[in-house]
């Protein structure tokens, strides 16, 4: 039997079937969204503004299920879609679609196709920076409990903070908007055929901290607090959700009309969606004290724990069953990473290192090989699109220390990827702080592939040895396995034993690096304190001739 994972990024979307008896990875299918740059729809004049087309997600779904089936049909000779038992779906989030009565969403209206607005507010669309920070502070006074499940912080990447920006910088839209959806529920109804905003189920993994919901509290936010905070946000209240659902369920099952446009038998049973990282750490083998590193345009680090595990403040967000049903799913993660290594490429490295991007990369990660730790006297913070974990401050922004008129190009991108490090570490050593054990990291995304020098980097930084997922496609192979578990096929654990692979090499930690970091990292944690903690009154007169002392130490 088999089982489809639909797996939509940022950029592209892509599909993954997969075997379930061997947990082999079968075809695939790969779609860019041709909306704007990359998928993505900007505004020259807000830097702070991602929107998308939910066309292109419609588009994007027929054309990679039916490439998923043509290829595997080449490459299986058993498989035939009347074995494929069922569907299972990740997106990014909180990634939020204002939508009308019927569910459609307002950017396929007419009367609102050309307002950006009323598009699909993608997760890292930061334009309501301001309203996180007032939601934060009401909670800080109201519900302080709000806060506990989301690190201390509500972010402007998440639910309340762009529907409430919507509402103050729109009024049109926001009146038009009969409810809001989560890209990855809006998606599943979408291919069951019923897209009620009222009853069509909503995931725990979306619904979590970024909506702050919790069975703890009955659900969403009070009224009382909601009316505080905007008035029309209560009876916004009303036409949204009261349950929430882990995506070992079943959100509905292929209708015919999609069951016709993808090339299936109607029937086929559709999970309940979740968030790609969430998702793909699934398909990565998280358990407890195994952490999955997703390391993409962004990172996400994504672990699982008991009930009872305590708040951990400066995280992401703690929410029941978002990731492994019955056990607490833990996020945090960094806000650019491929994100700034591309920047750094496509608009700072000059042509001696190369003509194209990949042989810049190329070259830069040659020298990198040769070079030490701390060795370029550089030291670097990698908040570049804000901080995600654990300060939870988008108005934060990127430095680099340390340069002189002899610094080069290759120095400067090794200093980023040990800040990038440097960001996992602190997120690791919060996490342990509060009692979540951290034994092991495994990785996955491209540049954990594609670059062994940031993979060595990353675990003398740490500390702890570093595993490489061998499945190419985490979250799409992650939402298949929970597609097969909605169709009754199987169970979550069973499943992942078959499936979950792991390269052969492991980076463990060099032990000579491992002391020079440590050293480097105290320097790091001065910086993100000094200049991303409130209220911090220490000294910085030490942290350039420190630098300069073991520039010159690692070069003798």
């Amino acid at each position: 039997m088999y089982s489809i994972g639909l797996d939509y990024g940022t950029n592209s979307c892509r599909s993954l079937i997969v075997n379930l008896v061997t947990g082999e990875e079968l075809g695939s299918g790969v779609f860019e969204y041709p909306s704007g740059e990359m998928g993505v729809l900007t505004d020259e004049s807000d830097p702070n503004v991602a929107r998308q087309n939910p066309q292109d997600y419609l588009d994007g779904c027929a054309f990679i299920v039916r490439e998923a089936i043509r290829l595997t049909g080449e490459m299986d000779g058993d498989f035939s879609v009347d074995k494929v038992v069922g569907i299972g779906v990740d997106t990014t989030g909180s990634t939020v679609i204002p939508v009308d009565e019927a569910g459609t969403p307002l950017a396929l209206l007419d009367k609102f196709q050309d307002n950006l607005n009323a598009a699909v507010w993608l997760w890292k669309d930061h334009s309501s920076y301001v309203e996180a920070e007032q939601i934060t502070e009401l909670a800080r006074v109201m519900r302080p409990e709000y806060l506990a499940k989301c690190g201390g912080r509500y972010s402007s990447e998440w639910w309340w903070s762009k529907i409430l920006h919507l509402k103050n910088i729109d009024s049109e839209v926001f009146d038009a908007s009969f409810s809001f959806v989560e890209h990855c529920d809006w998606l599943t109804a979408e291919l069951a055929g019923d897209t009620n905003p009222v009853t069509l189920r909503r995931s725990i993994c979306a619904a979590g901290h970024k909506a702050m919901f919790n069975d703890a509290w009955g659900g969403l936010p009070d009224d009382e607090f909601l009316l505080e905070l905007e008035p029309a946000l209560v009876s916004l209240r009303g036409r949204l959700y009261e349950r929430a659902y882990a995506s070992d369920e079943k959100a509905g099952e292929l209708c015919a009309r999609w069951a016709e446009r993808l090339g299936l038998p109607e029937g086929v049973a559709i999970a309940v969606g979740g968030f790609d990282c969430h998702i793909g750490a699934v398909g990565a083998g998280v358990k407890p004290g195994t952490l999955v590193k997703i390391i993409g345009t962004s990172t996400c680090d994504i672990t699982v724990s008991d009930a009872d595990v305590a708040d951990v403040p400066g995280l992401c967000g703690q929410v029941d069953s978002s990731v492994v049903p019955g056990l607490v799913g833990l996020e945090a993660g960094q806000s650019a990473v491929g994100d700034l290594f591309l920047w750094f490429v496509n608009h700072l490295v000059p042509e001696c290192y190369g003509v194209d991007m990949g042989e810049k990369f190329a070259n830069l990660n040659q020298a990198v090989r040769g070079t030490k730790p701390g060795e370029s006297g550089l030291m670097a913070l990698d908040w570049n699109n804000g901080n995600r974990t654990v300060l939870t401050d988008a108005r934060l922004t990127g430095m680099l220390l340390g340069q002189t008129l002899y610094t080069k190009a290759d120095e400067i991108y090794r200093a980023y990827i040990e800040a990038t490090a440097f960001g996992a570490c602190t997120i690791i050593q919060r996490m342990e702080k509060y009692g979540v054990e951290v034994s092991d990291v495994v990785s996955t995304g491209g540049i954990s592939l594609k670059s062994p020098e940031l993979m060595q980097i990353y675990a003398d930084v740490i500390g702890k040895p570093m595993r490489v997922s061998g499945v190419d496609q985490t979250c799409a192979m992650g939402a298949a396995l929970f597609g097969a578990v909605a169709g009754g096929y199987s169970d979550l654990a069973t499943l992942q034993v078959r499936a979950v692979k792991y390269l052969d090499v492991v980076y463990e930690p060099i032990a000579e690096n491992v002391v020079v970091y440590a050293e480097l990292y105290q320097i790091y944690r001065q910086l993100h304190d000094g200049f991303g903690k409130t209220g911090w009154n220490g000294m910085m007169e030490n942290v350039m001739k420190d630098l300069i002392r073991i520039r010159e130490q690692q070069r003798k």
